[in-house]
């Protein structure tokens, strides 16, 4: 899993393992990402059931201004955390249990 475009294009992103983890593939991303268009600079995004926070990761990347993230799972939403380390973008996202 990796970022499709924008800043930080072509980063692998961390994601949770297991048999009840079914992360967003790339092609997937790419399609919607193709299909939304570019993205307006004051967006301002919510990515629930985020697992590894990848979409809401790739709005980032695309320029969005800032980004929150909803998942029941901490697990989960470290997986986002250290995502959103990995790419520096801690400082346009919040994180919500």
């Amino acid at each position: 899993m990796r970022i499709i475009s924008g800043t930080n294009k072509g980063k692998k992103l961390f994601a949770p393992q297991g048999e009840r983890v079914r992360p967003t593939g790339d092609k997937v991303k790419e399609a919607i990402f193709n299909i939304i268009g570019p993205i307006d600079e004051e967006a301002l995004v919510l990515e629930l059931f985020a697992g590894s926070g990848s979409i809401g990761i790739e709005f980032l990347a695309r320029g969005a201004k800032h980004c929150t993230f909803v998942d029941v799972s901490r697990k989960s939403l470290n997986y986002v955390k250290k995502n959103l380390d990995l790419c520096n973008f801690y400082d346009r996202a919040r994180v919500l249990l």
